[in-house]
């Protein structure tokens, strides 16, 4: 892998990672502020992270313009890894559950989407 290819894909976790932050950060106001259930909070945050990485992704591929499919699924994969990793720090244990296995399979599907719009845009 070349070092555009690298340098794009470090940019789109980052961008994904902001994107998620700035998403929960509105969500979280919204849970404050209003009488949204609590019941919504799973769903919201699978939503904003599949968003977040399809937006990372997206911009990522298009700057590299090929593999699509693995830059993307790199991308979902990479922001993935780090999100568990710093919740498993603030939490003190990891735990792989049927919730955490939906967030990789929407982190990995979502990159790859991402990346193959990010390569056929013009």
């Amino acid at each position: 892998m070349e070092n555009k290819a690298i340098k794009q894909i470090i940019i789109g976790v980052g961008i994904s990672l902001l994107a998620s932050f700035i998403f929960l950060l509105l969500y979280a106001t919204i849970l404050s502020f209003t009488d949204v259930s609590e019941s919504t909070i799973a769903p919201v945050i699978i939503t904003i992270t599949g968003i977040s990485i399809l937006v990372g992704s997206i911009i990522s591929s298009r700057k590299i313009n090929k593999n699509g499919i693995i830059n993307g699924g790199l991308v979902g994969l990479i922001y993935i890894l780090i999100i568990y990793f710093i919740s498993s720090l603030l939490n003190g244990n990891f735990a792989i559950n049927l919730q955490s296995i939906i967030m990789i399979v929407v982190a990995i599907i979502c990159g790859i989407i991402g990346g193959i719009i990010g390569v056929n845009r013009k």
